[in-house]
């Protein structure tokens, strides 16, 4: 009598990456005092939050979540926000760059723009709380300084990165240890691609922010972007506002996040687009991370996400 075996059924990509994540919270969440997630209501913290609820399904997410508003974030996403913190019956903390400026610990920049003013009140944040695991929602195909960055990033006692200090990965083990006063960054989406996590969205019809599909919006064009006129953008005489069809591929700051002309309504849309692009999100609409070619690194290496 032939012995027949079937060979075990292999996970697609996406499963695959959910597999991980939900392994990678799920590790670092038994080895923690007082983990967190660092929630804006974009895309890739809201993927992160999702695997968060399946890994801890039927029970609720243990965690808190941690925002560090720089006071220029648009109204839609910091609606999505509070009515997504509502929904799941979790606990938001909110860091204000503004009380910073308010009461002298930090001045604004000559450009405008806050995000680089984001690191110190994250930092007071996680010291503040006693956070010691402190969940991000980066990706390594973002930029060359986050792909640089290991699953688990030890942080030092000034939360800052230290590229050279990086522990070994093999064999999907991880090591979060840390001394008093430390605290790990975890970044369950590292492996992940902008694509995977557009396909993992419709698959699980995870709910976005407005602006991240084709609208009518008043925008102008300043260096090779499309901004938005906002209260935290300073418009130009020179500056021509006109109306065009567009949508956000991330939203950060809104002085210095711009738009893309996109006809992609939907996210099936959303995802034909991004296969076609060669371009990462930060690359091509990120202000930001074009002062200069280690700007994303150099803020990392003093705390930044």
């Amino acid at each position: 009598m032939t012995d027949q075996t079937t060979a075990p059924a292999r996970l697609s990509t996406l499963d695959s990456l959910e597999a991980e994540g939900i392994h990678i919270i799920r590790e670092a969440v038994g080895t923690a005092r007082k983990p967190v997630l660092l929630f804006s209501g974009g895309k890739d913290s809201v993927v992160v939050l999702h695997l968060a609820t399946k890994a801890f399904w039927p029970g609720k997410v243990p965690f808190e979540l941690l925002h560090v508003d720089t006071g220029h974030n648009f109204d839609e996403v910091l609606e999505f926000r509070d009515r997504t913190v509502e929904r799941l019956g979790l606990r938001l903390q909110v860091a204000k760059v503004q009380d910073y400026i308010d009461d002298g610990r930090l001045r604004e920049r000559p450009d405008g723009t806050r995000n680089p003013l984001q690191t110190v009140p994250l930092l007071d944040g996680i010291a503040e709380h006693k956070y010691d695991v402190v969940f991000g929602g980066a990706r390594r195909d973002e930029e060359k300084a986050r792909a640089k960055e290991r699953v688990v990033s030890l942080r030092d006692e000034f939360g800052a990165w230290d590229p050279r200090n990086q522990r070994p990965e093999l064999w999907n083990l991880y090591n979060p240890r840390h001394l008093p006063g430390q605290h790990v960054r975890v970044f369950p989406l590292s492996n992940w691609t902008e694509l995977d996590v557009w396909r993992y969205i419709e698959r699980e019809n995870i709910e976005l922010p407005s602006l991240y599909y084709a609208h009518e919006r008043d925008v102008f064009q300043r260096d090779g972007m499309w901004l938005t006129p906002h209260h935290s953008v300073r418009v130009r005489d020179t500056d021509q506002i006109v109306k065009r069809t567009v949508r956000y591929r991330t939203v950060g700051d809104a002085s210095c996040t711009g738009a893309v002309e996109s006809p992609a309504i939907t996210v099936s849309d959303v995802i034909a687009e991004v296969a076609s692009t060669r371009i990462t999100e930060r690359g091509a609409t990120r202000a930001d991370d074009r002062l200069s070619e280690a700007a994303m690194e150099d803020r990392k290496k003093e705390g930044y996400f």
